[in-house]
């Protein structure tokens, strides 16, 4: 039993290392596998990442929240999930905290996120 534990958590660090690491305010394009019938395909879902939830375990999840026709769409995904083929890092946001709920009541250019820079290396 011990063999299969350790075996599921070898394979759950390996998935986790295949993504991008990306924080709350990071716009991201996750492609989904989503089944028709017989039939599999890959739809990119890209939005604003809101919250992170219980990071570094097998339960981890991340909310990511997109304007549709303007309509605010939230999906929650679990960062393990076999239907997540990969995730992307388009930007990243520079954010003061950890969950941004405040977006929810935010439109157009107020929800909007200032870009993070990357330093400049040092001369």
């Amino acid at each position: 039993m011990s063999d299969l534990i350790k075996l599921v958590e070898t394979e759950n660090a390996s998935r986790r290392t295949n993504f991008p690491n990306f924080q709350s305010g990071d716009t991201v394009n996750v492609h989904v596998k989503i089944r028709e019938g017989n039939k599999e395909r890959i739809q990119v879902y890209t939005g604003t990442v809101i919250q992170r939830r219980n990071p570094n375990t097998n339960g981890e999840t991340f909310t990511v929240r997109k304007i549709s026709n303007g309509v605010g769409v939230e999906r929650i995904f679990p960062i393990l999930s076999p239907n997540i083929d990969k995730i992307e890092l388009v930007r990243q946001g520079k954010v003061r905290r950890a969950r941004l709920f405040y977006l929810r009541g935010r439109q157009g250019k107020a929800a909007r996120i200032k870009e993070r820079k990357a330093k400049a290396p040092q001369a």
